[in-house]
């Protein structure tokens, strides 16, 4: 699902970008609700990025990726935690392009995730380029998101993944 997100562009740096799990549910701009094979998913996107609530048998998980005032934890590059029964990683990288293959890159991503049934991407005023978009699925009992924050003024892409899964015992030998 694509949208256009009404409102103004709130974090235009992709250094202004926070991680935060275990946040109540933020004002979303647009939200799509997924029944994923037992698991209730809700992708949600902010003024200031994304917001993924996960419901399952086993618990619940709130991740956000957003320019929250008052923040302390800036963008990790990875996190593994243990949260109950689960283990959730995540992972986020920024990639900096040239003008003409932000370009390219951001149109090949809001097509994939546009037509994809798990898909929620929406574009921001004042660039077609200004978007953030996320894509989830699930597979081998574990669910995993992608999303992709575009700042097309610095020409970064900040791209993360997680998975939810689980906790496996450990086998004795």
């Amino acid at each position: 699902m694509l949208t256009t997100l009404h409102t103004a562009y709130s974090d235009t740096r992709a250094a202004d970008l926070a991680w935060a799990l275990g946040r109540e549910p933020l004002p979303a701009l647009a939200v799509l609700d997924l029944e994923l094979a037992g698991a209730t998913l809700q992708l949600r996107l902010l003024g200031a990025s994304h917001q993924v609530l996960l419901e399952e048998e086993q618990g619940s998980c709130s991740e956000t990726v957003a320019c929250m005032p008052g923040s302390s934890t800036p963008l990790p590059l990875g996190v593994a935690k243990r949260i109950g029964d689960w283990e959730y990683e995540f992972a986020a990288r920024v990639e900096t392009l040239s003008a003409g293959s932000f370009a390219g890159r951001a149109q090949e991503l809001l097509a994939l995730v546009a037509d994809h049934p798990h898909g929620l991407a929406g574009t921001f005023p004042g660039s077609p380029h200004a978007f953030t978009a996320m894509l989830a699925q699930r597979t081998e009992g574990q669910v995993r998101w992608r999303t992709w924050h575009a700042y097309p003024q610095e020409g970064q892409l900040v791209v993360t993944r997680t998975r939810v899964g689980v906790r496996t015992p450990a086998v004795a030998l």
